[in-house]
């Protein structure tokens, strides 16, 4: 495994974060204690998860995925070991069976992380992210910034006093970003500089080949201020493993458990995705080496977060760390991004 820290921390992270979002619905316990098993194996020691987790967000799943982390805790003692991730949802109104007021006043914020480490069977978060920005902005699958009055009061001095406090009782140690915008990047940075409250160390956004919007804005901003990204969905729902090129149904796979996932859908996507693979084939590699090797080489990418719903899959995706593309790949690539740019946005 390769490591790095966090950014401004001296706390050490695999390269490879297991992501495990499926843990409670595509996947049982014993699924998601044998993932977890092998992902700490293989020095895999960056664990993301979610208070709304396990994905679709369900009332009946609700922290399922938090609960199977700590029970895994709980029966291996290896807490010390891992460097645990999650996440407070934002405003949704879909949401409303997480607690009575899904935003970040100091109230929600204590309820939810309050009962994150419940679940998790832990006292406290390495690091703890707000999942998206409380403000109606683009993200989730819509490209661009509508202009929409949604009644956002700029709070932001006071979540970052409020994460200070549970920083000062032990319960998190660091702080970042999800699902965020160039502008409430350097928002939540500049209110720390000025103001002297904690930092946001990472920002955890969708990135791929079929995703490459964060390098518009948010990379420069990430290389320049020493902000990680996490990057997530690296592999678009399973589109650039190539399996949806071969005409077979895959009935269990995400896109077709789930059919309201559109966001990898397009034809634009499936060709984007056949250019990819061949690339991969030239250069005697997988579609899947490929998509994770192109994450994990960025500079700004501090760890590519996997999520895998079989072992083969999930061995197959930690494997790619030892994969480097040469600089011909990267212009091949390039190439395709300029055909066809950021088909799934």
């Amino acid at each position: 495994m390769k490591y790095t820290t966090l950014p401004n921390t001296e706390i050490k992270v695999s390269k490879i974060c297991l992501g495990t979002m499926t843990f409670g619905q595509q996947n049982t316990e014993a699924e998601g204690h044998e993932q977890m098993d092998y992902s700490l194996e293989k020095g895999v020691n960056f664990w993301d998860t979610a208070e709304m987790y396990s994905v679709p967000a369900r009332e009946e799943t609700f922290g399922s995925t938090e609960k199977i982390i700590g029970t895994w805790f709980k029966k291996t003692g290896r807490r010390e070991e891992v460097v645990l991730a999650s996440k407070i949802a934002g405003p949704n109104p879909n949401f409303t069976y997480m607690r009575d007021k899904n935003d970040f006043s100091p109230a929600s914020i204590k309820y939810a992380l309050d009962n994150s480490l419940k679940r998790l069977q832990t006292d406290y978060l390495d690091l703890y992210q707000l999942h998206w920005p409380e403000r109606k902005t683009n993200f989730f699958g819509q490209r661009g910034f509508t202009v929409q009055e949604d009644g956002w009061e700029d709070n932001i001095h006071a979540v970052l006093d409020t994460l200070g406090d549970f920083i000062k009782e032990g319960k998190i140690k660091h702080i970042g970003l999800s699902n965020e915008t160039p502008w409430g990047i350097m928002r939540f940075l500049e209110e720390s500089k000025h103001h002297h409250l904690p930092r946001i160390k990472t920002v955890q956004n969708p990135y791929s080949l079929l995703n490459r919007l964060f390098e518009s804005g948010s990379a420069e901003i990430c290389m320049r201020e020493d902000v990680g990204l996490l990057a997530y969905s690296p592999m678009a729902f399973g589109i650039l493993s190539g399996k949806f090129l071969t005409g077979e149904k895959h009935p269990n796979a995400r896109l077709n458990l789930f059919p309201q996932f559109v966001r990898y859908n397009s034809a634009q996507c499936t060709e984007a995705t056949r250019l990819y693979q061949e690339i991969a084939r030239k250069n005697g590699l997988s579609l899947t080496e490929l998509s994770l090797a192109f994450i994990e080489q960025q500079s700004f990418v501090t760890s590519t977060i996997i999520g895998a719903t079989t072992m083969e899959q999930l061995k197959e995706n930690i494997e790619t760390i030892h994969v480097s593309l040469s600089d011909e790949i990267l212009k091949a690539i390039d190439e395709v991004q300029a055909i066809i740019p950021d088909p799934a946005p």
